[in-house]
C-alpha cells in the first residue's frame, strides 16, 4: 500500500481565480485558491481525504478534477505524488479525462497518445512543447518521479503557469498547505451552503462565454444530459465508495439542475432586488 502522509497534489486550473471560485465550491472540501500566473489559478487541498485507508491520491484527484471541469469552459489539470510515483489528469468539459503515470524511479507508465492529446487540449506547441513533453515519457536514469513533474512544470510555464514560490511537486500536503497559505492573492475556499453556491455560479455564468447554455431551448438540453449523465455516475460512485466520483456525479447533478431551473432562479432574485 502506498505512504499516505507522503501524499501531495495540485489543482492547476485555466482561468483565473474569479472563475475558479464558485465550481470550486462544489467540491465541499477545504482548499487554498491562489493566482498561478496569466489565466492560470492553483488549489491546495487543506485536507488529507486519501489518509485513512480510502481512495489513493490519485482517484481522489482525478475525481476532483473532472469535477471542476465538467461544468467550465476551461480545463483542470490534477497533479499527484506518493512513495509509488507521481502523475497527472486532465480533465475537460464531457470529454474523456487522460493522464500519465511515472513509478518513483522515474519509469513512465503510458501511452505517448496520453501525451500528445494533453499538449492538444492545453494548446500547447504542437513542435517545442511536444518535443519536451515526449522526452518525459522516454527512459531516463537521472530522472525520478518528482524530476518528471517538475519537467511538466516547466512546459507549461512556457503556457503562462507561474507557481507561487515554494509551491512545487514532491512535497508532502502539510508542507504545501503552509507554503500555499503565504502565497499572494491566496484565499480559502470553504462550502458555504448550496444556497450561496448557486446564487454564485448565477453570478458567474451570467454574461460570460456560457452564458447561451444557461438561458432557454440549450438550457434546457444541456440540464437533461447532465443529469443523465450526473445520476448514475453518482450511483455508481457510491457503490464503488469512490468520494472523488461521487463528487463529479454530485456536480453534474447540479449543474444539471441548475440549468433547468436558471430563469426561474433568477427571475425570483431580481424580483426580490
Amino acid at each position: 500500500m502506498p505512504n499516505a502522509t507522503t501524499a501531495g497534489a495540485l489543482l492547476l486550473c485555466r482561468a483565473e481565480p474569479g472563475q475558479v471560485r464558485p465550481p470550486a465550491h462544489l467540491l465541499r472540501e477545504r482548499l487554498l485558491l491562489a493566482p498561478a500566473g496569466e489565466e492560470w489559478s492553483v488549489l491546495v487541498p487543506e485536507g488529507k481525504p486519501w489518509l485513512g485507508g480510502g481512495e489513493p491520491v490519485d482517484a481522489v484527484l482525478s475525481g476532483w478534477a473532472a469535477a471542476l471541469a465538467v461544468g467550465a469552459t476551461w480545463p483542470v489539470l490534477a497533479l499527484w505524488w506518493d512513495d509509488t510515483g507521481s502523475g497527472f489528469t486532465l480533465a475537460s468539459g464531457f470529454r474523456r479525462t487522460v493522464g500519465y503515470v511515472w513509478l518513483a524511479d522515474g519509469t513512465p507508465v503510458g501511452e505517448d497518445e496520453a501525451m500528445r492529446t494533453f499538449a492538444a487540449r492545453l494548446g500547447l506547441d504542437p513542435v517545442l512543447d511536444m518535443e519536451s513533453l515526449a522526452a518525459l515519457t522516454r527512459p531516463d536514469p537521472e530522472a525520478d518521479a518528482r524530476a518528471r513533474l517538475l519537467g511538466l512544470i516547466a512546459v507549461l510555464a512556457r503556457a503562462g503557469l507561474d507557481l507561487p514560490p515554494g509551491l512545487t511537486p514532491g512535497k508532502p500536503a502539510d508542507r504545501l498547505r503552509e507554503t500555499a497559505r503565504d502565497a499572494p492573492g491566496a484565499e480559502p475556499v470553504e462550502w458555504s451552503g448550496w444556497r450561496d453556491v448557486v446564487r454564485a455560479e448565477l453570478d458567474a455564468v451570467e454574461g460570460g462565454p456560457i452564458d447561451p447554455w444557461v438561458r432557454g431551448r440549450k438550457a434546457r438540453l444541456l440540464g437533461a444530459a447532465q443529469l443523465a449523465a450526473g445520476v448514475p455516475l453518482t450511483v455508481w460512485a457510491v457503490w464503488r465508495r469512490s468520494g472523488g466520483w461521487a463528487c463529479a456525479g454530485l456536480v453534474l447533478v447540479t449543474h444539471g439542475a441548475l440549468s433547468l431551473a436558471y430563469e426561474r432562479l433568477r427571475g425570483r432574485d431580481q424580483g426580490a432586488a
